[in-house]
């Protein structure tokens, strides 16, 4: 029972952080890709996102999450794996996202950590 509760504490605290954001490890993360139910979101720039990005991803940058909240009112029924560089920009669009009544979870680590399949748009 104590090992149990130990990694349920553990799980926890890796979902929420210190911060309250909700997040998703790459290693859990790369299974999900293909997953109708999950949509990834690159909120770097689209020189970034041409550069390298995970497969079929939409890109909206950080700064202009706001404004384009209804770009995504379709992917409401989903789960929005929210991703960036090292991961600090997605914690941002994630805390606008789910502060709007989307269900968003921050990618740790970013593109830095994904040891998936990548693309290149040049």
């Amino acid at each position: 029972m104590t090992n149990y509760l130990t990694l349920l504490l553990f799980t926890c605290i890796n979902i929420l952080g210190c911060d309250n954001s909700v997040s998703i490890d790459s290693k859990d993360a790369i299974h999900l890709v293909n997953n109708e139910k999950y949509y990834f979101l690159d909120v770097r720039t689209l020189r970034e996102h041409d550069n390298m990005s995970i497969p079929n991803t939409y890109c909206i940058p950080v700064q202009e999450i706001s404004e384009r909240l209804s770009e995504l009112e379709e992917q409401k029924d989903k789960v929005i794996v929210v991703y960036c560089r090292s991961g600090n920009r997605s914690n941002k669009a994630t805390k606008i996202l789910n502060d709007n009544g989307f269900n968003a979870v921050n990618l740790i680590g970013g593109m830095n950590k994904w040891d998936g399949k990548t693309i290149t748009s040049n």
